[in-house]
């Protein structure tokens, strides 16, 4: 696994910031000029909806194995707003610190900060309430190992991944997704406040996760990254090397995501859809890496089919972690 330190070249990062300033918005429009509903969505845009789905899709399974059993319906929901409400914050607070190199990169040329429909200092201000409000309804509503677990996991997004890893090492996303992974423990610590095997196994299983997921749409969107001087893997590396780590981190994987079982957290159920599901994504992940290998024949990489079945992957194997308790 490699690590690279890249800089950021001349008319990079550091000079686009000058250039759009504090308070230069896009379209030459102040945020008060746009509609209320325009303004609205463009709120609920920078907490990254799409992307706490997924979150939410590891938490409240979790829930479910946490209490063996359907959990009180109540603590689900204000996990789930909490959740919500903590990773919206992180979000934003990301483009509010990314938002020099958000105006430059095709896929996320369209933000909020980028178009003006929001001002950094509201973003700012609304990512930091977001913060606060979450940890407390956590700390207050659910416990208090849930609220620390829920602002650390923030706390490492903006602080480690966003404003430390992302622009200097090609291992950003491998340590960064850290912080997508802790919902996992939020789900097990909501319910029993307290920490076991079960929770810190699926951990793992996100943590390696992460990189086999996000890396096929870096290979996608690479030219991207390379414009702003993010030293994504895919831009400093060959689409070889990425796909060789790429299944490497899919076997990992897949082993521990099979970890449960022999422990006595999950039955058979589980494990026949942790097989099926886990063969597939090795089947892709492997086909990826032939595909690479046989690039320079003219042969399409196609990296963007294991990034979505990435997504199907692990709904499918949390849903099995709701569901196997009911079948045991």
């Amino acid at each position: 696994m490699c690590v690279t330190a890249v800089e950021s070249r001349p008319g990079g990062p550091s000079q686009a910031l000058k250039a759009l300033g504090e308070g230069v918005l896009g379209a030459g429009q102040s945020p008060s000029n746009r509609s209320f509903g325009a303004r609205v969505k463009a709120f609920v845009a920078l907490t990254k909806p799409r992307i706490i789905e997924l979150l939410l899709i590891t938490t409240v399974p979790v829930m479910f194995l946490a209490q063996q059993g359907v959990p009180n319906l109540k603590l689900v929901l204000l996990t789930c707003v909490g959740g919500y409400l903590s990773a919206g914050g992180a979000n934003a607070l990301n483009m509010y610190i990314d938002r020099d190199i958000d105006a430059l990169m095709d896929r996320t040329s369209q933000r909020p900060l980028v178009t003006g429909m929001v001002s950094p200092r509201e973003c700012l201000a609304f990512g930091i309430t977001l913060a606060v409000v979450s940890t407390l309804l956590f700390g207050l509503t659910v416990n208090w190992l849930s609220a620390w677990l829920s602002l650390g996991a923030l706390l490492f997004y903006v602080v480690v991944y966003t404003m430390i890893l992302k622009r200097r090492t090609s291992q950003n996303i491998v340590w960064g997704g850290i912080a997508g992974c802790l919902p996992v423990l939020i789900g097990w610590s909501s319910v029993t406040n307290s920490m076991s095997w079960a929770p810190v196994i699926l951990f793992l299983v996100m943590f390696f996760w992460t990189p086999p997921h996000y890396w096929p749409l870096s290979m996608k969107v690479k030219d991207d990254y390379a414009r702003v001087g993010v030293p994504m893997l895919p831009v400093i590396a060959s689409n070889k090397v990425v796909a060789r780590q790429i299944v490497i981190y899919s076997w990992v994987m897949v082993v521990v995501s099979l970890l449960l079982t022999p422990l006595g957290y999950t039955g058979w159920f589980y494990t026949v859809v942790a097989l099926l599901a886990g063969g597939f994504w090795l089947w892709e992940a492997h086909g990826l890496q032939n595909r690479a290998k046989a690039e320079v024949t003219g042969a399409k990489l196609k990296e963007m089919r294991l990034f979505h079945w990435s997504i199907t992957y692990v709904s499918i194997l949390f849903v099995a972690v709701a569901v196997d308790p009911f079948l045991r």
